[in-house]
């Protein structure tokens, strides 16, 4: 029951179709390190058992050799009996040859039992050789099997290993990508253009208030420059004096300064 018991496990396993078992794993590595374990388990038990199945097998085929030697012996016992009776027969001793007949018989009949227990044992003998082929094959297959798993196991423990490592470098050129919006270096030069536009909108302003001063001094002075030429007006003075002295009193006041 054991050796059967196994000996499905062994087919099972040989049968197993490895690319099936990984696509439908959520895990592959880890389904493989484990078909891994059972392989390397069951390849061990399988040996053991094959083992114990061929020594089994040894045995009883050193039996069946001992019972057919047996039969030969007890043969040729029956031959020298049967001899020696024909022997006496002819002397006339006829209880003598009856006696070595009788032996002949005996040794006949333990031949006949010896034969029929060499013959009995041959067709356990036959099933158990084909068993210990099947065995045989299946392990093969199973270690066959085995170093396919390794392959594959390798292949996807490298091709997650390459993977992972393109994605670091993604994310490596990600971080330096000058041209990305989000990067540093963006946000930086971003934060200086909004400081420039500062600066140049304070200088746009001062600039605003200052032409707003000057334009208020020319205002002024228009209204001084009303102010006296109404009072001249009202002093009796005419329109081209008033002029005149407007031109003397700016002289004037620039040769002050």
């Amino acid at each position: 029951m054991q050796k059967q018991s196994i000996f499905g496990r062994i087919a099972q396993l040989a049968k197993a179709n490895i690319n099936a078992l990984i696509d439908q794993a959520e895990d592959p590595q880890t389904m493989l390190d484990q078909m891994l374990r059972d392989y390397t388990d069951n390849i061990a038990e399988a040996e053991s058992a094959i083992a114990q199945t061929i020594g089994n097998l040894r045995l009883m085929q050193q039996d069946r050799d001992e019972d057919l030697r047996t039969a030969e012996d007890w043969g040729s016992k029956a031959v020298a009996a049967s001899s020696r009776a024909e022997q006496h027969r002819t002397a006339g001793q006829e209880a003598d040859a009856a006696k070595w007949d009788n032996l002949a018989k005996v040794a006949i009949q333990r031949q006949l039992q010896a034969e029929g227990e060499a013959k009995s044992v041959e067709p356990t003998i036959a099933s158990q050789e084909q068993v210990v082929e099947k065995l045989k094959s299946g392990l093969e297959q199973m270690k066959s099997k085995r170093q396919q798993l390794v392959a594959k196991r390798d292949e996807l423990v490298a091709r997650s290993k390459a993977a992972s490592a393109q994605n670091q470098v993604h994310d490596a050129l990600k971080s330096v990508n000058l041209m990305d919006p989000t990067s540093e270096l963006s946000r930086f030069e971003e934060k200086i253009r909004r400081e420039e536009a500062k600066v140049i909108g304070a200088n746009e302003l001062a600039a605003s208030s200052l032409d707003s001063q000057f334009e208020q001094l020319d205002d002024l002075g228009e209204q001084l420059e009303v102010e006296a030429r109404l009072a001249a007006l009202k002093q009796g003075r005419s329109p081209a004096e008033l002029g005149q002295a407007s031109g003397e009193t700016e002289a004037n006041t620039y040769h002050g300064a």
